[in-house]
């Protein structure tokens, strides 16, 4: 099988972002991006989901993170979207719901060439870490979502106040579903569309 895998390089005014993504890896991450609950976020996705995965990330924190963690996920999106080429033979789907104390995501991917995002979660007041939000987070997935061309959904419920325990439970499902997803199905012949093309 032809290696899947991707270098993205985005430089803007704002961000230098390097992304190095191998889909059919062991796991290994190697995530610099400054904002430190966003590398170890990253850590757990590659690492449940069998990625491969390095970024490093500088990014202009004058006017705070915003720029940087989106541009993340824009970049993120496009490495997958890039080694995952024509989606010939992929399972196309995938689900996981992660418990974390209280904690239970639930995510559900579909990697349909049309980027969506959605999240539910209760209404509940949840902490920053380091200047990092629950709002910052919905910004990454948007951006990953878009780039990629995945339809995203995730739920949480219950939510902890705590940042961390909200989070880390959807990443990791993420790199589950997305795993699944991403998956050759030996008896598919084709692109997983009626369309025959999925962009």
């Amino acid at each position: 099988m032809k290696k899947r895998s991707a270098i993205i390089k985005r430089k803007t005014r704002e961000t230098d972002i390097t992304v190095k993504l191998n889909i059919d890896g062991t796991g290994k991450a190697k995530i610099d991006t400054t904002v430190g609950i966003l590398d170890h976020l990253l850590e757990l996705f590659a690492f449940h989901g069998l990625f491969d995965l390095e970024i490093k990330a500088r990014g202009d924190f004058k006017i705070g993170l915003h720029h940087t963690n989106e541009d993340i996920g824009i970049a993120l999106g496009e490495a997958f979207k890039q080694a995952l080429g024509k989606k010939v033979g992929i399972k196309r789907f995938g689900s996981a719901s992660v418990p974390m104390e209280e904690v239970v995501a639930t995510v559900t991917v579909d990697i349909s060439g049309r980027g969506y995002f959605n999240i539910s979660v209760p209404e509940v007041a949840i902490s920053t870490e380091k200047g990092y939000a629950f709002k910052d987070a919905q910004h990454f997935f948007e951006a990953f979502a878009k780039h990629l061309g995945v339809n995203l959904n995730i739920k949480i419920e219950p939510v902890s106040p705590d940042l961390h325990t909200t989070l880390e439970p959807a990443f990791k499902a993420l790199g589950l579903a997305l795993d699944q997803a991403t998956q050759i199905e030996p008896r598919r012949k084709g692109v997983p569309s009626t369309k025959g093309v999925i962009d």
